[in-house]
Protein backbone atom coordinates (compact mmCIF):
# COMPACT_ATOMS: atom_id res chain seq x y z
CA UNK A 1 0.00 0.00 0.00
CA UNK A 2 1.18 3.60 -0.81
CA UNK A 3 0.68 5.81 1.76
CA UNK A 4 0.32 9.71 2.01
CA UNK A 5 3.81 9.45 3.58
CA UNK A 6 5.61 7.38 0.57
CA UNK A 7 4.15 9.59 -1.82
CA UNK A 8 5.27 12.96 -0.26
CA UNK A 9 8.87 11.29 -0.15
CA UNK A 10 8.44 9.62 -3.45
CA UNK A 11 7.66 13.44 -4.75
CA UNK A 12 10.67 14.97 -2.74
CA UNK A 13 12.91 12.81 -4.46
CA UNK A 14 12.34 14.10 -8.45
CA UNK A 15 13.61 17.15 -6.52
CA UNK A 16 16.65 15.25 -5.13
CA UNK A 17 17.53 13.75 -8.65
CA UNK A 18 17.20 16.83 -11.15
CA UNK A 19 18.52 19.25 -8.71
CA UNK A 20 22.24 18.55 -9.97
CA UNK A 21 21.35 19.46 -13.75
CA UNK A 22 20.95 23.26 -12.49
CA UNK A 23 23.49 22.52 -9.29
CA UNK A 24 26.55 21.07 -11.58
CA UNK A 25 25.93 21.48 -15.26
CA UNK A 26 24.12 24.83 -15.41
CA UNK A 27 25.72 26.81 -12.42
CA UNK A 28 28.77 25.64 -10.28
CA UNK A 29 30.59 23.07 -12.89
CA UNK A 30 29.39 22.80 -17.02
CA UNK A 31 28.90 26.32 -17.20
CA UNK A 32 32.02 27.66 -16.04
CA UNK A 33 34.00 25.12 -17.65
CA UNK A 34 31.99 25.73 -21.17
CA UNK A 35 33.42 29.49 -20.47
CA UNK A 36 36.56 28.88 -20.01
CA UNK A 37 36.82 26.22 -22.66
CA UNK A 38 34.97 28.35 -24.94
CA UNK A 39 37.31 31.51 -24.09
CA UNK A 40 40.23 29.03 -24.81
CA UNK A 41 39.20 28.59 -28.39
CA UNK A 42 38.11 32.34 -29.39
CA UNK A 43 41.81 33.25 -27.78
CA UNK A 44 43.34 30.40 -30.16
CA UNK A 45 41.47 32.11 -33.16
CA UNK A 46 43.27 35.74 -32.40
CA UNK A 47 40.67 37.30 -30.06
CA UNK A 48 41.69 39.43 -26.99
CA UNK A 49 40.90 37.62 -23.52
CA UNK A 50 38.22 40.17 -22.13
CA UNK A 51 36.76 39.87 -25.42
CA UNK A 52 36.63 36.28 -25.19
CA UNK A 53 35.65 36.20 -21.76
CA UNK A 54 32.67 38.25 -22.90
CA UNK A 55 31.90 36.40 -25.95
CA UNK A 56 31.83 33.03 -24.45
CA UNK A 57 29.87 34.79 -21.65
CA UNK A 58 27.27 36.26 -24.98
CA UNK A 59 27.32 32.28 -26.52
CA UNK A 60 26.12 30.98 -23.32
CA UNK A 61 23.27 33.16 -23.10
CA UNK A 62 22.19 32.43 -26.41
CA UNK A 63 22.43 29.09 -26.18
CA UNK A 64 19.80 29.35 -23.34
CA UNK A 65 17.92 31.70 -25.45
CA UNK A 66 17.26 28.75 -28.11
CA UNK A 67 16.32 26.44 -25.35
CA UNK A 68 13.49 28.85 -23.40
CA UNK A 69 11.88 29.53 -26.17
CA UNK A 70 11.54 26.21 -27.18
CA UNK A 71 10.02 25.42 -23.48
CA UNK A 72 8.19 28.16 -23.32
CA UNK A 73 6.03 27.60 -26.93
CA UNK A 74 5.31 23.64 -26.04
CA UNK A 75 5.04 23.57 -22.30
CA UNK A 76 1.54 24.68 -21.60
CA UNK A 77 -0.17 22.68 -25.20
CA UNK A 78 1.59 19.96 -23.40
CA UNK A 79 -0.19 20.40 -20.23
CA UNK A 80 -3.66 20.99 -21.85
CA UNK A 81 -2.67 17.89 -23.45
CA UNK A 82 -1.75 15.91 -20.21
CA UNK A 83 -4.81 16.96 -17.96
CA UNK A 84 -7.73 16.18 -21.29
CA UNK A 85 -6.22 12.68 -20.96
CA UNK A 86 -5.34 12.66 -17.83
CA UNK A 87 -2.08 11.09 -18.02
CA UNK A 88 1.32 12.83 -16.70
CA UNK A 89 3.35 10.21 -16.03
CA UNK A 90 4.57 8.98 -19.34
CA UNK A 91 5.54 12.56 -20.15
CA UNK A 92 7.95 12.03 -17.18
CA UNK A 93 9.60 9.22 -18.47
CA UNK A 94 9.86 10.69 -21.98
CA UNK A 95 11.43 13.51 -20.76
CA UNK A 96 13.13 11.63 -18.04
CA UNK A 97 15.20 10.48 -21.26
CA UNK A 98 15.84 13.72 -22.45
CA UNK A 99 17.47 14.80 -19.44
CA UNK A 100 19.70 11.65 -19.38
CA UNK A 101 20.97 11.82 -22.71
CA UNK A 102 21.81 15.32 -23.11
CA UNK A 103 23.58 15.15 -19.41
CA UNK A 104 25.43 12.38 -20.67
CA UNK A 105 26.40 13.28 -23.65
CA UNK A 106 28.87 16.46 -22.33
CA UNK A 107 31.23 14.29 -21.42
CA UNK A 108 32.33 14.66 -25.37
CA UNK A 109 33.51 18.04 -24.92
CA UNK A 110 37.21 17.76 -24.61
CA UNK A 111 38.97 21.25 -25.04
CA UNK A 112 40.81 19.31 -28.37
CA UNK A 113 37.50 19.00 -29.97
CA UNK A 114 35.37 20.86 -28.29
CA UNK A 115 32.14 22.32 -30.29
CA UNK A 116 30.46 25.80 -28.61
CA UNK A 117 27.38 24.26 -31.01
CA UNK A 118 27.09 20.46 -30.25
CA UNK A 119 27.79 21.80 -26.36
CA UNK A 120 25.50 24.38 -26.56
CA UNK A 121 23.02 21.32 -27.91
CA UNK A 122 23.04 18.86 -26.00
CA UNK A 123 22.94 21.01 -22.79
CA UNK A 124 20.00 22.32 -23.87
CA UNK A 125 18.61 18.55 -25.07
CA UNK A 126 19.01 17.83 -21.09
CA UNK A 127 17.87 21.52 -19.72
CA UNK A 128 14.35 20.82 -22.15
CA UNK A 129 14.13 17.38 -20.33
CA UNK A 130 14.65 18.88 -17.01
CA UNK A 131 12.42 21.79 -17.41
CA UNK A 132 9.37 19.84 -18.84
CA UNK A 133 9.66 16.58 -16.36
CA UNK A 134 9.59 19.54 -13.59
CA UNK A 135 6.24 20.65 -14.94
CA UNK A 136 4.87 17.07 -14.88
CA UNK A 137 5.79 16.57 -11.81
CA UNK A 138 4.95 19.89 -9.79
CA UNK A 139 1.25 19.13 -10.93
CA UNK A 140 0.84 16.57 -8.69
CA UNK A 141 1.58 19.16 -5.45
CA UNK A 142 -2.21 19.83 -4.67
CA UNK A 143 -2.53 15.63 -4.71
CA UNK A 144 -0.39 15.08 -2.05
CA UNK A 145 -1.88 16.16 0.77
CA UNK A 146 -5.58 16.45 1.70
CA UNK A 147 -5.21 19.91 3.27
CA UNK A 148 -4.62 22.76 0.67
CA UNK A 149 -2.73 24.52 3.78
CA UNK A 150 0.08 21.60 4.00
CA UNK A 151 1.16 22.76 0.46
CA UNK A 152 3.35 25.43 1.42
CA UNK A 153 5.28 23.04 4.01
CA UNK A 154 5.68 20.10 1.50
CA UNK A 155 7.13 22.51 -1.21
CA UNK A 156 9.51 24.37 0.62
CA UNK A 157 10.71 20.57 1.53
CA UNK A 158 10.80 18.69 -1.11
CA UNK A 159 12.67 22.28 -2.48
CA UNK A 160 15.08 21.79 0.67
CA UNK A 161 15.28 17.83 -0.08
CA UNK A 162 16.61 19.33 -3.84
CA UNK A 163 18.97 21.51 -2.69
CA UNK A 164 20.47 18.89 -0.03
CA UNK A 165 20.28 16.61 -3.23
CA UNK A 166 22.65 19.41 -4.96
CA UNK A 167 24.76 19.71 -2.32
CA UNK A 168 25.73 15.99 -1.91
CA UNK A 169 26.03 15.54 -5.83
CA UNK A 170 28.63 18.81 -5.78
CA UNK A 171 30.47 17.13 -2.91
CA UNK A 172 31.04 13.95 -4.87
CA UNK A 173 32.14 15.81 -7.63
CA UNK A 174 34.47 17.89 -5.74
CA UNK A 175 36.11 15.26 -3.38
CA UNK A 176 36.23 12.47 -6.12
CA UNK A 177 36.20 13.87 -9.76
CA UNK A 178 37.23 17.60 -10.13
CA UNK A 179 41.09 18.54 -9.60
CA UNK A 180 42.41 21.54 -8.37
CA UNK A 181 45.96 23.48 -9.30
CA UNK A 182 47.58 20.79 -7.91
CA UNK A 183 45.98 18.26 -10.03
CA UNK A 184 44.41 16.43 -6.88
CA UNK A 185 40.61 16.75 -5.91
CA UNK A 186 39.60 18.52 -2.56
CA UNK A 187 39.86 15.00 -0.87
CA UNK A 188 43.56 15.41 -1.91
CA UNK A 189 43.17 12.81 -4.34
CA UNK A 190 43.97 12.10 -7.95
CA UNK A 191 40.85 12.66 -9.91
CA UNK A 192 39.00 8.74 -9.83
CA UNK A 193 39.05 6.37 -12.73
CA UNK A 194 42.48 8.07 -13.59
CA UNK A 195 40.81 10.82 -15.24
CA UNK A 196 43.48 13.07 -17.00
CA UNK A 197 42.60 16.97 -16.07
CA UNK A 198 44.52 18.08 -19.16
CA UNK A 199 42.26 16.61 -21.03
CA UNK A 200 38.95 18.56 -19.34
CA UNK A 201 38.07 14.31 -18.37
CA UNK A 202 38.16 15.29 -14.88
CA UNK A 203 35.23 18.02 -15.11
CA UNK A 204 33.82 16.33 -18.45
CA UNK A 205 32.75 13.26 -15.92
CA UNK A 206 30.41 15.74 -14.55
CA UNK A 207 27.51 15.40 -17.46
CA UNK A 208 27.68 11.50 -16.78
CA UNK A 209 27.57 11.70 -13.09
CA UNK A 210 24.48 13.79 -13.53
CA UNK A 211 22.56 11.46 -15.78
CA UNK A 212 23.44 8.28 -13.41
CA UNK A 213 22.25 10.31 -10.46
CA UNK A 214 18.85 11.15 -11.67
CA UNK A 215 18.61 7.68 -13.07
CA UNK A 216 19.26 5.99 -9.53
CA UNK A 217 17.09 8.72 -7.52
CA UNK A 218 14.49 8.66 -9.72
CA UNK A 219 13.79 5.31 -8.61
CA UNK A 220 11.78 6.22 -5.37
CA UNK A 221 9.11 8.37 -7.29
CA UNK A 222 8.48 6.13 -9.90
CA UNK A 223 7.41 3.71 -7.32
CA UNK A 224 5.60 5.72 -4.84
CA UNK A 225 4.24 8.40 -6.87
CA UNK A 226 0.62 7.47 -8.71
CA UNK A 227 -1.93 9.58 -10.86
CA UNK A 228 -5.44 8.94 -10.71
CA UNK A 229 -6.88 6.74 -13.25
CA UNK A 230 -7.80 9.19 -16.28
CA UNK A 231 -11.42 10.19 -16.39
CA UNK A 232 -11.44 9.31 -20.21
CA UNK A 233 -9.10 7.40 -22.47
CA UNK A 234 -8.70 10.34 -24.92
CA UNK A 235 -5.10 9.70 -26.98
CA UNK A 236 -2.93 12.43 -27.18
CA UNK A 237 -3.81 14.95 -29.92
CA UNK A 238 -1.86 18.30 -30.19
CA UNK A 239 -4.51 20.32 -32.05
CA UNK A 240 -6.85 19.80 -29.23
CA UNK A 241 -4.74 20.51 -26.48
CA UNK A 242 -3.41 23.59 -28.62
CA UNK A 243 -7.19 24.78 -28.85
CA UNK A 244 -8.00 24.16 -24.96
CA UNK A 245 -4.69 26.12 -24.33
CA UNK A 246 -6.18 29.06 -26.50
CA UNK A 247 -9.55 29.33 -24.99
CA UNK A 248 -7.58 29.07 -21.57
CA UNK A 249 -5.21 32.17 -22.33
CA UNK A 250 -8.72 34.13 -24.35
CA UNK A 251 -10.01 33.38 -20.71
CA UNK A 252 -7.06 35.29 -18.86
CA UNK A 253 -8.12 38.94 -18.70
CA UNK A 254 -11.09 37.47 -16.67
CA UNK A 255 -8.71 35.83 -13.55
CA UNK A 256 -6.52 39.02 -13.32
CA UNK A 257 -4.81 37.84 -10.20
CA UNK A 258 -3.44 34.75 -12.01
CA UNK A 259 -2.44 37.05 -15.13
CA UNK A 260 -0.73 39.43 -12.75
CA UNK A 261 1.26 36.65 -11.12
CA UNK A 262 2.08 34.69 -14.43
CA UNK A 263 3.15 37.77 -15.71
CA UNK A 264 4.47 38.85 -11.96
CA UNK A 265 6.43 35.19 -11.74
CA UNK A 266 7.98 35.73 -15.20
CA UNK A 267 10.23 38.45 -14.74
CA UNK A 268 11.54 37.38 -11.34
CA UNK A 269 12.18 34.24 -12.00
CA UNK A 270 13.83 34.50 -14.84
CA UNK A 271 16.46 37.60 -12.73
CA UNK A 272 16.85 34.25 -11.01
CA UNK A 273 17.33 32.03 -13.11
CA UNK A 274 19.85 34.52 -14.92
CA UNK A 275 21.59 34.75 -11.50
CA UNK A 276 22.07 30.95 -10.85
CA UNK A 277 23.21 30.78 -14.89
CA UNK A 278 25.94 33.06 -14.81
CA UNK A 279 27.03 33.22 -11.51
CA UNK A 280 29.89 31.32 -11.74
CA UNK A 281 30.79 32.75 -15.06
CA UNK A 282 30.93 35.92 -13.29
CA UNK A 283 33.08 34.06 -10.62
CA UNK A 284 35.07 32.55 -13.32
CA UNK A 285 36.09 35.79 -15.61
CA UNK A 286 35.62 38.84 -12.67
CA UNK A 287 37.08 37.31 -10.21
CA UNK A 288 39.39 34.90 -11.72
CA UNK A 289 38.10 31.98 -9.61
CA UNK A 290 39.09 28.55 -10.28
CA UNK A 291 36.72 26.01 -11.18
CA UNK A 292 37.45 24.19 -7.80
CA UNK A 293 36.41 27.67 -6.16
CA UNK A 294 33.31 27.86 -7.55
CA UNK A 295 32.17 24.41 -6.30
CA UNK A 296 33.48 25.44 -2.95
CA UNK A 297 31.21 28.67 -3.62
CA UNK A 298 28.25 26.22 -4.59
CA UNK A 299 27.71 23.94 -1.94
CA UNK A 300 27.73 27.27 0.36
CA UNK A 301 24.98 28.47 -1.50
CA UNK A 302 23.36 25.33 -1.84
CA UNK A 303 23.45 24.27 2.02
CA UNK A 304 21.89 28.06 2.40
CA UNK A 305 19.16 27.30 -0.09
CA UNK A 306 18.85 24.03 1.82
CA UNK A 307 18.34 25.24 4.94
CA UNK A 308 15.68 28.61 3.57
CA UNK A 309 13.81 26.27 1.53
CA UNK A 310 12.73 24.41 4.47
CA UNK A 311 12.48 27.23 6.55
CA UNK A 312 10.38 29.25 4.03
CA UNK A 313 8.22 26.13 3.53
CA UNK A 314 7.32 26.69 7.63
CA UNK A 315 7.13 30.33 6.77
CA UNK A 316 4.60 29.85 4.05
CA UNK A 317 2.31 27.29 6.03
CA UNK A 318 1.76 29.89 8.55
CA UNK A 319 1.00 33.19 6.93
CA UNK A 320 1.12 32.27 2.96
CA UNK A 321 3.31 32.65 0.18
CA UNK A 322 3.06 35.94 -0.96
CA UNK A 323 5.13 37.56 1.70
CA UNK A 324 7.76 34.98 1.67
CA UNK A 325 8.04 36.22 -2.38
CA UNK A 326 7.84 39.66 -1.53
CA UNK A 327 10.50 39.28 0.81
CA UNK A 328 13.24 37.21 -1.42
CA UNK A 329 12.54 39.56 -4.31
CA UNK A 330 13.60 42.36 -2.29
CA UNK A 331 16.84 40.10 -0.75
CA UNK A 332 17.48 39.60 -4.79
CA UNK A 333 17.60 42.95 -5.57
CA UNK A 334 19.89 44.04 -2.79
CA UNK A 335 21.98 41.02 -3.84
CA UNK A 336 22.29 42.03 -7.42
CA UNK A 337 23.23 45.66 -6.54
CA UNK A 338 26.48 43.89 -4.29
CA UNK A 339 27.27 41.55 -6.86
CA UNK A 340 27.83 44.28 -10.05
CA UNK A 341 29.49 46.71 -7.39
CA UNK A 342 32.61 43.76 -6.97
CA UNK A 343 35.46 43.94 -9.02
CA UNK A 344 38.78 42.80 -8.19
CA UNK A 345 40.11 46.19 -6.50
CA UNK A 346 36.71 47.20 -5.25
CA UNK A 347 33.32 47.19 -3.64
CA UNK A 348 30.65 48.94 -4.08
CA UNK A 349 32.88 51.87 -5.72
CA UNK A 350 35.17 51.48 -2.95
CA UNK A 351 38.73 51.19 -4.02
CA UNK A 352 40.45 47.95 -2.15
CA UNK A 353 44.27 47.02 -1.61
CA UNK A 354 45.82 44.72 -4.28
CA UNK A 355 45.63 41.46 -2.91
CA UNK A 356 42.55 42.06 -1.07
CA UNK A 357 40.27 39.41 0.23
CA UNK A 358 36.82 41.76 0.30
CA UNK A 359 35.82 40.77 -2.66
CA UNK A 360 36.32 36.84 -2.35
CA UNK A 361 34.08 37.14 1.03
CA UNK A 362 31.46 39.38 -0.25
CA UNK A 363 30.78 36.75 -3.34
CA UNK A 364 30.21 34.19 -0.88
CA UNK A 365 27.84 36.50 1.15
CA UNK A 366 25.89 36.92 -2.31
CA UNK A 367 25.80 33.38 -2.66
CA UNK A 368 24.70 32.60 0.36
CA UNK A 369 22.11 35.54 0.04
CA UNK A 370 21.39 33.82 -3.61
CA UNK A 371 20.86 30.14 -2.28
CA UNK A 372 18.92 31.35 0.69
CA UNK A 373 16.45 33.78 -0.88
CA UNK A 374 16.33 31.96 -4.52
CA UNK A 375 15.66 28.77 -2.90
CA UNK A 376 12.82 30.11 -0.87
CA UNK A 377 11.41 32.35 -3.43
CA UNK A 378 10.87 29.11 -5.75
CA UNK A 379 9.13 26.95 -3.48
CA UNK A 380 7.04 29.88 -2.23
CA UNK A 381 6.51 30.15 -5.86
CA UNK A 382 5.11 26.81 -6.49
CA UNK A 383 3.16 26.97 -4.21
CA UNK A 384 1.17 30.59 -4.79
CA UNK A 385 0.61 28.75 -8.30
CA UNK A 386 -1.59 25.97 -7.34
CA UNK A 387 -3.89 28.73 -5.46
CA UNK A 388 -3.76 30.85 -8.31
CA UNK A 389 -5.26 28.09 -10.78
CA UNK A 390 -8.17 26.15 -11.85
CA UNK A 391 -7.91 22.88 -9.48
CA UNK A 392 -9.35 20.93 -12.88
CA UNK A 393 -6.61 22.07 -14.69
CA UNK A 394 -3.76 22.34 -12.84
CA UNK A 395 -1.28 20.29 -15.10
CA UNK A 396 -1.97 23.17 -18.24
CA UNK A 397 -1.43 25.79 -15.24
CA UNK A 398 1.83 24.28 -14.09
CA UNK A 399 2.20 24.19 -18.07
CA UNK A 400 1.26 28.56 -17.86
CA UNK A 401 3.66 28.76 -15.50
CA UNK A 402 6.48 26.96 -17.38
CA UNK A 403 5.67 29.30 -20.12
CA UNK A 404 5.53 32.43 -18.20
CA UNK A 405 8.88 30.84 -16.41
CA UNK A 406 10.26 30.47 -20.17
CA UNK A 407 8.34 33.25 -22.16
CA UNK A 408 10.91 35.84 -21.60
CA UNK A 409 13.22 32.95 -20.49
CA UNK A 410 15.30 34.23 -23.34
CA UNK A 411 15.72 38.27 -22.04
CA UNK A 412 17.98 37.58 -18.61
CA UNK A 413 20.39 35.71 -21.23
CA UNK A 414 19.81 37.69 -24.08
CA UNK A 415 19.86 41.32 -22.28
CA UNK A 416 22.84 39.65 -20.17
CA UNK A 417 24.71 38.66 -23.73
CA UNK A 418 23.95 41.78 -25.32
CA UNK A 419 24.98 44.06 -22.82
CA UNK A 420 28.27 41.62 -22.51
CA UNK A 421 28.57 41.72 -26.21
CA UNK A 422 28.16 46.01 -26.40
CA UNK A 423 30.07 46.48 -23.72
CA UNK A 424 32.84 43.83 -23.62
CA UNK A 425 32.33 43.79 -20.19
CA UNK A 426 30.98 40.96 -17.62
CA UNK A 427 30.72 42.86 -15.01
CA UNK A 428 28.18 45.51 -16.66
CA UNK A 429 26.38 42.58 -18.55
CA UNK A 430 24.81 41.46 -15.28
CA UNK A 431 22.95 44.66 -14.57
CA UNK A 432 19.88 43.74 -16.70
CA UNK A 433 19.00 41.18 -13.81
CA UNK A 434 18.06 44.31 -10.86
CA UNK A 435 15.70 45.53 -13.64
CA UNK A 436 13.59 42.69 -14.05
CA UNK A 437 13.54 41.91 -10.18
CA UNK A 438 12.28 44.92 -9.63
CA UNK A 439 9.39 44.54 -12.72
CA UNK A 440 8.16 41.17 -10.60
CA UNK A 441 7.99 42.85 -7.53
CA UNK A 442 6.04 45.69 -8.89
CA UNK A 443 3.30 43.15 -10.44
CA UNK A 444 2.61 41.52 -7.25
CA UNK A 445 0.11 44.37 -6.23
CA UNK A 446 -1.75 43.21 -8.40
CA UNK A 447 -2.07 39.40 -6.99
CA UNK A 448 -4.86 37.77 -4.61
CA UNK A 449 -2.91 35.87 -1.71
CA UNK A 450 -5.53 33.18 -2.85
CA UNK A 451 -6.37 33.60 -5.94
CA UNK A 452 -9.78 34.06 -8.43
CA UNK A 453 -11.00 30.32 -7.94
CA UNK A 454 -11.09 30.77 -4.34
Amino acid sequence: MITTRKRIWGWYFFDWASQPYNTLLLTFIFGPYFAQTATEALVAQGMGDEAARAQAQAYWGYGLTVAGLGIAVLAPVLGSIADSTGRRMPWVWLFSLLYVVGAGALWWTAPAEFSILWALFFFGLGLIGMEFATIFTNSFLPELHPDPNERGRISGSGWAFGYLGGVVALVVMLMLFQAGESGRTMAGLPPLFGLDPETGADTRIVGPLTALWFCLFMIPFFLYVREKEPRTATPYRFGAGLRELLTTLKGLPQHPSLLAYLGSSMFYRDALNGMYTFGGIYALGVLNWSIMDIGIFGILAAISGAVFCWVGGRVDRRIGPMPVIVFCCVVLILTAGLIISLTRTSILGMPLAAGSPVPDIAFYVAGALIGAAGGALQASSRTMMTFQANPARMTEAFGLYALSGKATSFLAPALIALVSDVTGSQRMGITPIAGLFILGLLLLIWVKPKGDFA
